[in-house]
């Protein structure tokens, strides 16, 4: 099991995920983003629109996504 925060993930705060897989990691991370837009917090409203922005561009966001798949592949095991 690998922990990252919500922030490493593109968000805007500190709330700790754990998970055994990147798949689970991005689940746990999109789950925590519709919580907090369904709340309407600001910082995550922000963060949100500059993960919009990078979807216009898919190989950008295909990028993003694999380097946040790199970086969870590379954190040591809780």
């Amino acid at each position: 099991m690998k922990t990252m925060t919500c922030k490493q993930l593109g968000g805007a705060c500190e709330k700790e995920f754990h998970a055994n897989t990147f798949e689970e990691m991005a689940k746990l991370s999109k789950e925590h983003g519709t919580e907090m837009f369904q709340k309407g917090d600001e910082v995550h409203l922000v963060a949100m629109n500059e993960i919009q922005k990078m979807m216009q561009k898919p190989d950008a966001m295909q990028q993003w996504i694999e380097s946040k798949r790199k970086e969870f592949e590379a954190l040591p095991d809780d």
